[in-house]
């Protein structure tokens, strides 16, 4: 499972280098206040901004840095720390300023809670309320959520009429033949996955009919209908390019993983800006969004902060001058 990965590297690299932070680099974007940034509410500040190293958090710390560096702010990029702990520490130190974080990803690795939240903005709010004592300031949540869910080629989606995961469950006890799955090898064994997922929807699907394998197969397996069903995550943007359509959760068993920037707490009393300056690209962030942005990277090879600065240029957010 990705996320386990990225902790466990993290947790490695604080542990031989403090919060795993590189000395970092300033953003020179050449970018004017388009509908944010007006009046330059950030002028004077000198703003670090962190991310994980995987394509959205790069894309998504790009376009942190580049709201704060139109609303007037000198940035320093310290994006791309390997694993969720590193960026996390960095941003509670103080060594960092601000970043985006993901609701599952505070409540259950950082602030130790096992069962989530099935209401994502309930879930928001306890991680928000939970994290007040831990200098961490969380402002308002994307729709963006990057989740687990399991996805069907096109031939697949129109011969069986799958939209839901309660309908897979009711596919595999009709067809039983007919549901073959293509996991992840701790997917398939963790509670949180494969197992809690057939618990919680009634599903059974024969060991022969579930097959363990690296993530980028699974979504070519799955396009090419090797596997009905494929373990995917919900904002990947091999989903868009190889056109697979996803299952809705409908009895919420996957957390929530939604996105949020993340403000150390006493950078954001010295400038409160920060939440306004943020809150309407925030808004404008959600799965869709994310697989296009992450597609354009992982499938047609762009420059991350290219991609991020090509967007908040067309949303009309910032201008280049």
């Amino acid at each position: 499972m990705r996320r386990v990965r990225l902790l466990l590297a993290g947790a490695l690299l604080a542990a031989s280098s403090g919060c795993g932070l590189t000395s970092g680099s300033p953003m020179v974007d050449d970018v004017a206040p388009g509908s944010i940034g007006g009046g330059r509410p950030l002028e004077g500040a000198e703003l670090t901004v962190t991310s994980k190293e995987f394509t959205e958090q790069l894309i998504l710390g790009a376009i942190m840095g580049i709201a704060f560096e139109a609303a007037g702010a000198e940035v320093v990029d310290r994006t791309g720390i390997q694993g969720s702990v590193g960026s996390r520490e960095a941003v509670v130190k103080g060594e960092a300023d601000a970043g985006f974080e993901y609701t599952g990803t505070a409540w259950i690795t950082y602030q130790g809670n096992s069962k989530p939240i099935p209401d994502p903005r309930e879930q928001w709010e306890a991680v928000r309320d939970a994290d007040a004592g831990n200098g961490v300031t969380w402002l308002e949540p994307s729709e963006l959520n990057n989740t687990y869910a399991l996805a069907v080629n096109q031939e697949n989606f129109e011969r069986y009429g799958t939209r839901t995961l309660s309908d897979v469950a009711a596919l595999a006890k009709s067809d039983p033949g007919a549901v073959t799955l293509c996991v992840e090898g701790e997917f398939a064994n963790r509670a949180d996955g494969l197992p809690g997922m057939e618990k919680a929807y009634g599903m059974n699907v024969p060991a022969r009919g579930v097959t363990q394998m690296d993530t980028g197969i699974i979504y070519t397996q799955t396009a090419e209908g090797a596997c009905t069903f494929g373990e995917v995550f919900t904002t990947d943007g091999r989903i868009k390019s190889m056109n697979l359509v996803v299952m809705e959760d409908d009895r919420k068993f996957f957390p929530n993983y939604n996105a949020a920037p993340t403000v150390n707490s006493d950078t954001f009393e010295e400038w409160p800006a920060i939440a306004d300056v943020l809150a309407p690209v925030t808004a404008k962030l959600d799965n869709d969004v994310a697989q296009t942005l992450n597609a354009k990277v992982d499938v047609a090879g762009e420059d991350p902060h290219q991609v991020a600065l090509d967007w908040m240029v067309r949303e009309g957010f910032v201008k280049e001058n």
